[in-house]
């Protein structure tokens, strides 16, 4: 087949929808398939298969600033694009965001599978609706992400084994650590400040490591002198130094606030065999699926003692990991393409034989028996 991937989020700041995107267009490309991508974008530091679009404009969507393309040079990008790589199928990930995949649905003249990351208003907007009927098949990233009915729910992927056999970093006994920017107020990261304050009189040695984008004097001044001197802040990490951390962590931790329709740096985590200790958003429960710990969204004072308690032990952390393991085998990409590719299939035969949500697993290829080397 030949596919194009379009994404809406700049490939010049990380994030979850971005990787998600890189990682489906290598595993396609690897079964066979002629895969292009799409996305705003200004570095040359990308797979010869990804199209730069230029660069985007931070705007708040969804809870967060989200940096997008649009407006008559993006479009003629996209035109440019499709005439170019003429695929047989277009896979749009957040088509009602303002940006390039909005506008690879009006050019389309060919089957459309559109992956709603989140259930966005911008996706129930009665302007858009004309053309967002245009989708063949729709699908949701979790059950947090629908946002209508009859969408079928395929997750996010992760290379299980690329984090499963990363070495572990080098860290101080009874590290703690977090992934995002951690600027972004709905990444929680002063709810596991005000926890590690809390503990720091009865755990002297605690060390927090934190990786991402954000201010880093502003991050000091908000963690205070005491807690500050057990902070290693490593900034922003590529993928081999991610799943290098996620490794050598003693434990994950994920505060967040809201905003979460999936939580992909808790698969990575899990496959990675960190012991993932994470707020109890419903996205976040439904990833884990038992396999991890939470606390009450916002509560340090619970925060704390659920991370003091796991601390003291190791026992539970590595039943953990070892659950982490196993439950990160759902979303591998050989689970997860394959799955992808029966929608293809079901979207280029036909409106009358696409694939219904409730059928799902029986048009998508038996699944492996994957296995994920031990931590």
């Amino acid at each position: 087949m030949r596919i194009g991937l379009v994404c809406p989020y700049s490939f010049d700041v990380p994030g979850g929808v971005q990787t998600h995107v890189l990682e489906l267009a290598r595993e396609l490309r690897h079964r066979g398939h002629r895969v292009a991508v799409l996305a705003p974008a200004r570095h040359a530091d990308l797979p010869d298969y990804v199209t730069p679009a230029g660069g985007a404009l931070g705007i708040p969507y969804n809870g967060s600033i989200a940096r997008l393309a649009f407006g008559p040079r993006a479009l003629h990008r996209v035109r440019r694009w499709l005439r170019t790589h003429r695929p047989d199928l277009l896979h749009l990930h957040e088509p009602a965001a303002p940006s390039l995949s909005l506008l690879a649905l009006t050019q389309a003249e060919c089957p459309v599978v559109a992956t709603f990351h989140t259930s966005s208003p911008a996706a129930g907007n009665p302007l858009l609706r004309p053309l967002l009927r245009r989708i063949t098949t729709r699908i949701a990233v979790s059950a947090t992400a629908r946002s209508t009915p009859g969408m079928i729910e395929i997750p996010n992927g992760v290379d299980t084994t690329r984090f499963a056999r990363a070495t572990p970093l080098p860290l101080p006994p009874g590290a703690l650590g977090f992934l995002g920017r951690y600027d972004e107020p709905r990444k929680g990261l002063p709810v596991l400040l005000a926890a590690a304050r809390h503990l720091l009189p009865t755990h002297p040695d605690l060390n927090l490591v934190i990786a991402g984008t954000g201010n880093p004097a502003a991050l000091h001044r908000a963690a205070g002198p005491a807690l500050s001197a057990r902070i290693t802040l490593l900034g922003q990490i590529d993928d081999p130094t991610k799943a290098r951390l996620l490794r050598g962590l003693d434990l994950y931790c994920a505060p967040n606030l809201g905003g979460e329709s999936f939580g992909m740096v808790l698969t990575e985590a899990m496959a990675a065999g960190a012991p993932v200790l994470a707020s109890d958003l419903a996205a976040f429960t439904e990833v884990l699926g038992g396999a991890g710990e939470t606390f009450p969204v916002g509560d340090s004072v619970a925060l704390a003692g659920k991370i003091a308690m796991l601390l003291a032990d190791p026992g539970q952390r590595a039943r953990l990991s070892a659950a982490g393991r196993i439950r990160a085998r759902r979303y591998d990409w050989t689970e997860v393409a394959g799955q992808l590719e029966a929608v293809y299939r079901s979207a280029l035969a036909g409106p009358d034989r696409a694939c219904p949500a409730a059928t799902i697993s029986q048009c998508a290829p038996s699944r492996p028996n994957t296995t994920v080397p031990s931590h």
